[in-house]
């Protein structure tokens, strides 16, 4: 196997650790120019909805939105791993449904949903992409699963959930997360 497949020297990890671990808390008190500071071009993939937010005006467009959704969220960490080339994070990101969320309206329900990001970094050890996997259904399960079924507000909500979120699915994926090569294993 190539050489450049094998764990940075342990400095670079610990650097690179602080750096992600300093996203996260920045992330969790809303300061949006702390966040942003960690990247040199801030580039979010959010591979669940296929979507990219790219640049600084979009990524604080993704936070502004998503914290309109979720005032509250905030996360919990389970496993933080390294790679020759990324920060790989294991956690559940926590919230209250308070606002819409894209065309899903408030359902004032809670969610706890377990995700990973990739922290990926260039070889001038550059954070240069956070690429967030998570299950939408979980998501969108818990935040109609606290709607009483019984009360009409409720099943108006329901309804509206279920056609916000049928709305969203139809978007056309960002052809920059289609254009993907396999990685050269080397030999």
């Amino acid at each position: 196997m190539s050489s450049r497949f094998h764990l940075p020297p342990e400095d670079v990890l610990r650097a690179r650790e602080k750096l992600v671990l300093d996203h996260f808390r920045d992330e969790v008190r809303q300061d949006w120019d702390a966040t942003l500071s960690t990247f040199p071009h801030p580039h979010y993939e959010i591979i669940a909805q296929m979507l990219v937010h790219d640049g600084d005006g979009e990524v604080r467009g993704y936070y502004h939105d998503t914290r309109v959704a979720f005032p509250d969220q905030d996360h919990e960490l389970i496993a933080l791993r390294h790679s020759h080339d990324a920060v790989i994070v294991e956690f559940w990101l926590l919230g209250t449904h308070l606002g819409s969320l894209g065309k899903i309206p408030p359902t004032g329900s809670r969610h706890r949903t377990r995700m990973t990001a990739y922290f990926v970094f260039d070889e001038h050890e550059n954070l240069v992409t956070e690429r967030i996997y998570f299950d939408q259904l979980t998501v969108l399960r818990q935040l109609v699963d606290g709607l009483n079924k019984r009360d009409p507000r409720d099943l108006w909500k329901l309804g509206r959930a279920a056609a916000g979120a049928l709305a969203m699915a139809g978007s056309d994926p960002d052809p920059r997360l289609l254009a993907t090569t396999p990685p050269d294993l080397g030999d």
